[in-house]
């Protein structure tokens, strides 16, 4: 099917998706307000830049969002989650909105109840109340549930004493307490009657209006880091604070006046992971934000691939475009199908953030989504990033053109609102059988102890997207590569294989061995996750696919696609090929259609990412607005003369 002329609009409507609505709302909005990144600024007025930039992105109204309607919000969750992917260009700014009402304002929202809804989020939503997020500590990042700040009560005077006992439990990393945050949601072990009941959030003063920090509170600046310096990193210690006991962020747990502890869910662990999942929308929204800033990194080394010239072409009296070159088409065209995959698996994800699980399991395959996708996210950031500053030479170095900014500011996406390592360790947990139904620890120890209790066996999670690929796979009877449900298939068939392999190796623990076993298998389970997301998100390509009305653009996104996968399987070859999943020749022959591809895809490549929609203003580099045409014009008309 020929894709040459697709309709750019159609495309940019299927991009936009469900919530066009609030992408078209934030372009708008933006390109009346000044929110420029940082240009050669110190530490401190970076900062001081950023909160400016914020208190004109609260006027905006592009905040209000994802508040509650009763308290002047909007209630639509996923549109503020889309809100900050619009924000690629000025990261700091992005971070520190996703800090005062992704993670502060939503930890108040789902942890609190309506006596702290009421007094709390007009002033938070406005940023007249500035706040912060303290969950991570020095000695426990990924281990939450073992967090070592406590929450004693004294009845006595009805009120929590909140304490930092030794340097490793200081909060650490804490964006907005350096410098502009006032209130922080504080997470520590609450303790009543010399009872503990788990981690539970509270809400702690750190500062007074006048800027000046809380009595018993020390507050010191984490210091300039390798990006985001827009945002004021602090560290956070506690000496015996006392806050009342309406203090509490109590939907899940509560104190009575007497001491007595009270709790909807009687088990530490379901109630502790509760919590944790109403939560998880910052950490979709690091995936959702990794992805634009992947986007605009592509624009630019598009662009300029598309513009640059170099080496004369034989017979033409002319230089070759750089993006003619099938190496160039190769370092970027592969990274860009990616990127058309991962929005449509994004954009699911968002949806059924926004709709809201009713279910135990559905919410759990909410967060065990939600962390795969983060970290192949933010992983593929990372890479794509990169590859494109190499692809613009020397010119993508100059801060001007700013991948090197793209690049320093994105780097920590791997590691905050979760390790991707850990992650990943969640996910494969929630494929095996009857784990996604215990409430156990997250750590090694308590799947080494689950692993050693239970028969392990491997199930595999359905997108909502299901029907449709099995109705794919089952009509397929074609061995070909570019066959959908021969790729398909393929996808399947490899998450089946690995995780079979994983239950075989996780049922040889016992009691005695459970550690050992689990952590000589870790390779295994990070391999699991991996294949598990790849296998979702080409799924929610395929779908996607489907809602194009449009034949040309259809088939251009099909031969994206096939380019996601074929790489995909390339870059696994090993894996396939070990298995006998596909012949050696088969394996050239895959090789070749990545190279076909790559030539098909080659003369559309900056239409296609130029329908993603990135706001405009965020596009700033030479490079890649036109600057390097002209420039290279004027030396061929010069050469000529």
């Amino acid at each position: 099917m020929c894709c040459s002329g697709f309709d750019v609009r159609e495309l940019a409507t299927l991009l936009d998706g469900r919530w066009a609505d609030v992408r078209k709302q934030v372009r708008d909005t933006l390109d009346g307000v000044p929110l420029p990144p940082a240009d050669g600024l110190d530490t401190e007025s970076h900062r001081a830049q950023t909160l400016e930039q914020l208190r004109l992105l609260a006027k905006s109204g592009i905040t209000d969002l994802g508040f509650p309607v009763a308290y002047g919000g909007r209630g639509d969750t996923g549109g503020s989650v889309v809100s900050l992917e619009m924000l690629p260009g000025n990261l700091s700014l992005m971070v520190k909105a996703g800090v005062q009402w992704g993670l502060f304002g939503g930890a108040v929202v789902a942890l609190g109840t309506e006596r702290h809804h009421e007094r709390y989020l007009r002033d938070i939503m406005s940023l007249d109340l500035p706040g912060c997020f303290a969950m991570t500590e020095t000695g426990h990042g990924s281990d939450v549930q073992n967090l070592r700040t406590t929450a004693t009560y004294d009845p006595a005077a009805q009120e929590f004493v909140v304490h930092t006992p030794h340097e490793a439990a200081r909060k650490e990393y804490i964006g907005n307490a350096a410098r502009d945050g006032r209130l922080a949601v504080v997470f520590a072990q609450l303790i009543t009657g010399g009872e503990s009941h788990g981690v539970h959030a509270l809400l702690v003063p750190i500062r007074d209006e006048a800027g000046q920090p809380a009595p018993g509170v020390r507050i010191e600046d984490c210091g300039r880091k390798a990006g985001l310096n827009g945002v004021d990193n602090g560290r956070l210690y506690f000496d015996q604070v006392r806050v009342p006991r309406e203090a509490l962020l109590n939907r899940y747990g509560d104190v009575e006046a007497d001491g007595t502890y009270r709790s909807p869910i009687s088990s530490k662990g379901k109630r502790f992971f509760t919590m944790l999942g109403t939560l998880i929308r910052g950490r979709i929204s690091v995936a959702g934000t990794a992805g634009g800033a992947t986007k605009l990194a592509l624009e630019i080394a598009l662009r300029y691939g598309d513009a640059r010239r170099q080496f004369e072409r034989p017979g033409t009296g002319e230089e070759a475009v750089v993006l003619d070159y099938l190496a160039h088409q190769r370092k970027l065209l592969p990274a860009l199908a990616k990127t058309f995959a991962l929005h449509f698996a994004q954009e699911e994800l968002v949806a059924t953030l926004h709709d809201a699980p009713t279910g135990e399991r559905e919410q759990r395959e909410l967060e065990s989504r939600a962390a795969g996708l983060k970290a192949v996210t933010t992983w593929h950031a990372t890479q794509t990033i990169q590859t494109c500053r190499e692809a613009c030479g020397g010119a993508g170095y100059l801060a001007e053109n700013q991948l090197a900014q793209l690049k320093a500011d994105t780097d920590v996406f791997t590691t905050f609102e979760g390790d991707n390592t850990v992650l990943l360790q969640l996910v494969a947990k929630g494929l095996l059988t009857n784990y996604q139904d215990q409430f156990g620890d997250l750590g090694t120890l308590g799947m080494a102890k689950f692993v050693a209790d239970q028969f392990v066996g491997a199930v595999i999670e359905r997108t909502a997207t299901r029907s449709l690929v099995q109705r794919i796979i089952d009509g397929s009877g074609k061995d070909d590569i570019l066959d959908r449900g021969w790729q398909l298939k393929m996808f399947d068939d490899r998450e089946r294989h690995v995780l079979d392999g994983l239950g075989r190796r996780l049922r040889k623990a016992n009691r005695d061995n459970a550690f050992e076993v689990f952590n000589n298998a870790q390779d295994h389970v990070l391999r699991a996750a991996q294949v598990h997301v790849d296998r979702i998100v080409l799924e929610t390509f395929v779908a996607a696919i489907e809602r194009c009305r449009d034949r040309r653009t259809a088939a251009l996104l099909n031969k994206l696609c096939d380019l996601y996968v074929l790489s995909n399987i390339e870059a696994d070859r090993a894996w396939f090929l070990e298995h006998e999943r596909i012949s050696p020749r088969r394996s050239k022959a895959i090789t070749e259609a990545v190279n076909v591809l790559c030539g098909q895809i080659r003369p559309h490549a900056v239409d296609l990412v130029a329908a993603f929609g990135i706001p405009r203003q965020w596009l700033t580099a030479p490079i890649a607005t036109g600057a390097e045409a002209d420039r290279q014009d004027a030396q061929r008309a010069h050469d000529a003369r």
